[in-house]
């Protein structure tokens, strides 16, 4: 939808730590041009405010109680007229990045960006365009590169990292241990390592497994 020149850019702040969406409304409403109708703590929340009160974009946290953020942009979709998103994390890992994106995502932004980097990154998204930092564009091109594992890859590789041996998984999934083997090996191709250990050690370091953060 095309803004007027005098029109705010109406924000809804999606983070579930207070101390957070207090910063970031005390910050952007001292910004002419732009107007925080609320904020919320979770992903429900945030749909609910959406359909009632229509921002123009979401300053969206990933990692929340409940609904992620994540899921809150697949909802989105079903959405007449859907806000533009900026995801705000402080979560960098390729994965992450990744995800935001092919869920809908048209900004990525770090908390420890500056705040002439948030209001430039509103600014731009709110045009209709993307706004991604170059050493995140970066990681997302590299990540980009990679195929993604299957479902049936994913459920193997958490089970290694579990500790579970290849005769563990087979019987556990009713499977061969030869396919176990082959699934091992398709997922170390597209991590780009050489061993188990490596596998899962990299797949927690790019977020692929959630690891302990």
């Amino acid at each position: 939808m095309l803004k007027l020149s005098n029109e705010r850019i109406r924000i809804l702040i999606v983070d579930d730590h207070p101390v957070v969406c207090s910063g970031l409304t005390n910050m952007l409403s001292a910004r002419v041009g732009f107007e925080v109708i609320g904020s919320a703590a979770s992903g429900e929340e945030a749909l609910a405010v959406v359909q009632q009160d229509k921002p123009d974009l979401l300053l969206l946290d990933l990692r929340m109680p409940g609904m992620d953020g994540i899921a809150v942009m697949h909802a989105l979709k079903h959405i007449e007229a859907p806000p533009r998103v900026i995801v705000l994390t402080s979560f960098e890992k390729d994965e992450d990045i990744y995800r935001s994106i092919r869920a809908g995502a048209q900004g990525y932004l770090l908390k420890d960006t500056t705040e002439s980097e948030i209001v430039a990154a509103i600014t731009v998204v709110d045009a209709g365009k993307r706004y991604i930092p170059r050493h995140i564009a970066a990681r997302l091109a590299d990540r980009m590169m990679r195929a993604d594992l299957t479902g049936r890859e994913l459920q193997i590789l958490e089970m290694l990292a579990q500790g579970s041996t290849n005769k563990q998984i087979a019987g556990a999934l009713d499977i061969s241990d030869n396919t176990v083997r082959h699934h091992v090996n398709k997922i170390m191709d597209k991590l780009q390592v050489s061993d188990r250990t490596e596998a899962v050690a990299t797949a927690i370091r790019r977020g692929v497994l959630s690891g302990t953060d």
